[in-house]
């Protein structure tokens, strides 16, 4: 892997019993760069997202994450990146600053440095006015941006979103987009996962496509926007043309018959 590579991935598989959840993908992620990868539910993306982050062993392949074997130095690759999950991990009987703070303390933070980090991200993300009161009383809007202010109390240099804005109003999916922009124009580096095409068209400067466990495209999304004939200037088409299933669809493949639910 270059220094210019801030994930690297090479015959990935990992199967859970008969099922293959991810069946040889490689995928380069450059550094200081958001790489989107979009699929149908079941497609593998949250898996990926925990091999490369410590949290699953893959069943064979060579990963690589800033700069560090994910199989020899899971402990150094864990202190180079931050996580934001689909579920929010925060203490509901905990205080938003208290919540902060216990990031922190975990991370082994000055505790000066620490609560100046703390107070600046509760006002970056609109957070102050609640801040000493239980997130149990917050709204789910609110809660997301603080599970990914969680995230980046330890200033991580690259960051797994797995699917950050779901459930969020456009208001809160925004301000979301643009803490990311932030972080990239920072040098930090950022892996999404995501079903909302417009996200990704947003945000990242290049896209994979993941299906059935396997990347049947990847590109900047100009790129994928080209592979479908006609004048599509659609991720949405592209996503259809891809996969076979609306982006609007959720396929569930762990059903014992999958089946296409409209979401």
């Amino acid at each position: 892997m270059t220094t210019d590579t801030a994930i690297e991935v090479v015959g990935l598989h990992k199967a859970f019993g008969d099922h293959h959840v991810l069946d040889g993908v490689d995928l380069a992620v450059p550094a200081g760069s958001v790489y989107a990868l979009l699929g149908p539910n079941g497609a593998g993306k949250t898996t990926m997202v925990n091999i490369l982050s410590t949290l699953l062993t893959a069943d064979a392949g060579r990963l690589r994450v800033a700069g560090h074997d994910v199989r020899r130095a899971p402990s150094r690759v864990r202190a180079a990146i931050g996580v934001t999950g689909q579920f929010s991990a925060i203490d509901l009987f905990l205080t938003g600053r208290e919540n902060l703070r216990l990031m922190a303390d975990l991370a082994h933070l000055d505790r000066a440095s620490a609560a100046r980090d703390v107070a600046a991200l509760l006002d970056r993300f609109d957070l102050a006015d609640a801040a000493d009161r239980r997130t149990l009383t917050w709204s789910g809007g609110m809660q997301r941006r603080l599970d990914l202010a969680m995230t980046l109390i330890t200033r991580p240099r690259l960051i797994f979103l797995d699917e950050p804005t779901t459930g969020l109003d456009p208001r809160s999916r925004r301000e979301v987009w643009q803490v990311v922009r932030e972080q990239v124009a920072d040098g930090v580096t950022v892996l999404l996962t995501t079903q909302y095409l417009e996200e990704a068209d947003a945000l990242a400067d290049r896209v994979g496509v993941l299906d059935a466990g396997k990347l049947v495209a990847e590109g900047t999304p100009a790129e994928l926007k080209a592979q479908v004939p006609g004048d599509s200037t659609s991720l949405d088409d592209v996503f259809l043309a891809l996969t076979g299933h609306p982006a609007d669809a959720a396929v569930d493949t762990d059903a014992t018959t999958p089946e296409v639910t409209a979401r």
